[in-house]
């Protein structure tokens, strides 16, 4: 039996942990192969740092992460912030990521979400969009949430809880390698545990993490 694979489509490299690390647990612990697309570095965050240093440091805290997730292989697509749209309507960056896709094969997709202000994850979300009707993509795509304050437009559309009890712990601990980024740990540490209990104690669980169905 072919091992089940899912993909991860992220601005930067601590995302996936802050919206799905729980899940992403959970999926290897049930043997799926869990993939991860890094769009850039967020070197802009550290502009006091020469871009090569914390681009170096990024990479070695993002593997680190991935290997406490679990996960397969990282994809790093090496862009600049904020050219995202820019990139792939003008360069190469649309037929690459249609490669990434048809060559894994996911099941499913998550991406950024419709919600949220950062414009670097609203281009991953507005590009995640564009691939799917472009190859036809027949998985399920779902959003997760990393500075979204509230959920005004997924009100009405189907949604996936998944239980994260059991691997919180562990998502916690991947979010933790990111020691570049203590402003980020300081400023969203705090929601991460309460997002994760609200969502526990509105579907009968301790923690969990809930995602917004795209497609």
């Amino acid at each position: 039996m072919k091992k089940e694979k899912i993909l991860f489509l992220c601005a930067h490299n601590d995302d996936q942990v802050i919206g799905a690390g729980g899940t992403i647990a959970k999926y290897v612990k049930e043997g799926k192969g869990v993939y991860t697309v890094i769009f850039s570095h967020g070197e802009k965050s550290h502009p006091w740092i020469k871009p090569e240093h914390i681009i170096k440091e990024r990479i070695k805290e993002a593997n680190a992460c991935n290997n406490v997730l679990g996960g397969e292989d990282i994809i790093f697509l090496d862009l600049k912030e904020g050219h995202y749209l820019k990139d792939y309507e003008e360069t190469d960056l649309k037929k690459r990521l249609v490669k990434i896709i048809r060559d894994i094969r996911p099941s499913k997709i998550f991406c950024h979400g419709i919600d949220d202000p950062h414009p670097d994850h609203q281009a991953v979300y507005k590009i995640t969009n564009d691939l799917i009707e472009t190859i036809k993509f027949k998985g399920d795509v779902y959003m997760y949430d990393v500075w979204t304050p509230l959920n005004f437009r997924k009100t009405n559309q189907p949604k996936m809880v998944v239980d994260i009890t059991k691997t919180f712990k562990t998502k916690i601990k991947a979010f933790r390698t990111h020691k570049s980024q203590k402003m980020t740990i300081l400023s969203l540490l705090w929601s991460i545990y309460v997002r994760a209990l609200m969502n526990g104690i509105n579907n009968n669980c301790k923690y969990a993490e809930v995602f917004h169905k795209l497609k």
